[in-house]
């Protein structure tokens, strides 16, 4: 299997990034995974990696274990 190169998203999509994890959810299904994957032109692959990280930013960030556990956000 080919591996992914890393990419850093440009400042127009972390914008959309942003702004989804922040106004929208921060635990996109998949339908709207995909259509923010093809909103900022990213893998959904790309984009959940993104959602991920940037989740466990947050948890870090509010003094939340790094994993979610049974709660939701």
């Amino acid at each position: 299997m080919a591996t992914e190169k890393a990419v850093t998203p440009t400042e127009e999509q972390l914008e959309i990034l942003e702004y989804n994890f922040c106004k929208v959810n921060k635990h996109p299904d998949p339908t709207t995974l995909c259509l923010i994957a093809a909103e900022t032109g990213l893998s959904e692959e790309q984009t959940l990696k993104w959602f991920k990280q940037r989740l466990a930013e947050w948890r870090k960030s509010e003094g939340l274990p790094s994993e979610s556990g049974s709660v939701r956000d």
